[in-house]
C-alpha cells in the first residue's frame, strides 16, 4: 500500500517540516502568525530541497548508494535545488523590480489590482539548510 512506502511518506514529512517552520521563523520575526507561509514558496527553509534530499537519502538507504534509483533521486534532487535558488529565484527578483516600476509609474493610483508574487526562490543558504533538513529527515526515518 501506498502508505507504507518509506520513499513517499518521509519526503512529505520532510516538507511538512519545513513548511510548518518557515510559519514558525515569521512568528519569531514579525510577531505574526501567518498560516499563508505554511502553502507558499520560497525563503527558510527550502522544503523543496527538504523533499528532494529526504528522497534520495531514503532511496539510497533502501537501495544502496550504488543504485541507479539513487543516482535518478540524486541528480533530480540536484536540478531541483539549482532551480528553486537560480531560475525562480530570478523570476522573484524580476518581480520586485516589476512591482517597484509600477508602483513609481502610477503615483496616484496603481492600475494594477494584484503585485506579482515576489518570494518564488531561495538563496543558497535556505537551499543548504532545506537540503540539511531533508537529509537529517531521511536519516532518521
Amino acid at each position: 500500500m501506498i502508505f507504507y512506502n518509506k520513499a513517499i511518506i518521509v519526503p512529505f514529512l520532510a516538507w511538512f517540516i519545513a513548511q510548518a517552520l518557515k510559519v514558525a521563523f515569521v512568528l519569531i520575526k514579525d510577531k505574526k502568525l501567518n498560516f499563508k507561509r505554511f502553502i507558499e514558496t520560497g525563503g527558510m527553509p527550502s522544503s523543496h530541497s527538504a523533499l528532494v534530499i529526504s528522497l534520495a537519502t531514503i532511496v539510497g538507504r533502501m537501495c544502496g548508494a550504488q543504485s541507479v534509483e539513487f543516482a535518478i533521486s540524486l541528480i533530480f534532487a540536484g536540478i531541483i535545488m539549482y532551480d528553486a535558488s537560480g531560475v525562480r529565484r530570478a523570476a522573484g527578483k524580476q518581480a520586485e523590480a516589476l512591482n517597484r516600476l509600477i508602483e513609481e509609474f502610477y503615483v496616484e493610483k496603481p492600475r494594477v489590482d494584484e503585485r506579482l508574487k515576489e518570494l518564488l526562490g531561495h538563496t543558497p543558504t535556505e537551499v543548504f539548510v532545506g537540503a540539511g533538513l531533508g537529509f537529517l529527515i531521511g536519516m532518521i526515518f
